[in-house]
């Protein structure tokens, strides 16, 4: 079984505005919470820049980013917890300053995670593409939302897109076939729009389901390597180690010819599936 990916909090956050835009898309759909203050999970939270957001939203919240990685956990700890670079205030004792609200960070695995009390929103960005399986785990989810509590979520739906069809090519390659077989998701990592709208419904919620195409304009030297470096080529680095660099020399290739470098940067289109239930009052 391949080994889980290790996470670089850094090389995740170098496209983090182009990252952000999407949890913000999907933060303005979410409707008017049950309670004041409100209870919020964050699922998935990563470094979690976009969490603050949650606080920026609803400073009196008691919010909770939740997420796996150890490495994703202490940039999310240091840098929201802790004093900021210059000595001010931290970002946890700015959000309790603005509202009373509590913002913190915890361990949780999303194949596994059940909550231990009620929420009024459980949110996830861009996480739920790596739980396979990942809409069983819905009913456990929605049955902890406080009536009128929404579950918002975003996914990538660029699994048939050129950054990831070339990836899984090369790794099922004569050369890489041996050591990445199992390593990276496939298209059905997520679902349609409309078969995530025929579960949310099914488990009574009211659903509103989109998609929307980004056209990312990047800049750089192969800026679709550095972002895919960030996020979905993890499990490739994780398992080649040192070995790595061969791999991304051919990738790099096929990626300068898919994504062609213009005057004004290389367009990267970005396809993403959002959903925003909320649980019957």
């Amino acid at each position: 079984m391949p080994a889980a990916p290790a996470w670089d909090p850094a090389q995740y956050l170098r496209h983090a505005d182009h990252r952000a835009r999407p949890f913000v898309d999907l933060l303005a759909r979410v409707p008017m919470l049950p309670d004041s203050p409100p209870r919020i999970a964050d699922l998935g939270c990563g470094p979690g820049n976009v969490t603050v957001l949650l606080a920026d939203r609803w400073p009196a919240a008691h919010i909770t980013g939740y997420d796996n990685s150890p490495e994703m956990l202490d940039r999310a700890h240091t840098h929201h917890e802790g004093p900021t670079a210059d000595g001010g205030t931290s970002l946890f004792e700015r959000s309790r300053e603005l509202g009373g609200g509590r913002l913190d960070f915890a361990h949780a695995d999303a194949r596994t995670w059940t909550p231990a009390e009620p929420y009024d929103l459980i949110i996830s960005n861009a996480t739920l593409q790596w739980v396979p399986g990942h809409t069983a785990r819905f009913p456990d989810w929605v049955d902890a939302l406080k009536p009128g509590g929404t579950f918002a979520f975003q996914v990538p739906g660029n699994f048939d897109s050129p950054s990831h069809r070339l990836m899984r090519e090369l790794a099922h390659s004569a050369r890489w076939k041996d050591r990445l077989a199992g390593t990276l998701r496939h298209d059905d990592a997520v679902l349609t729009p409309g078969a995530y709208l025929e579960q949310l419904t099914a488990l009574g919620c009211t659903a509103d389901v989109w998609e929307t195409t980004y056209l990312h304009l990047l800049q750089g030297e192969d800026p679709v390597l550095d972002w895919v470096k960030g996020t979905g080529l993890r499990p490739v680095l994780t398992e080649l180690g040192e070995e790595a660099e061969e791999f991304l020399t051919d990738y790099r290739a096929a990626l300068r010819e898919a994504y062609p470098a213009t005057g004004h940067g290389t367009v990267f289109p970005f396809r993403r599936i959002f959903a925003v239930a909320t649980k019957g009052a």
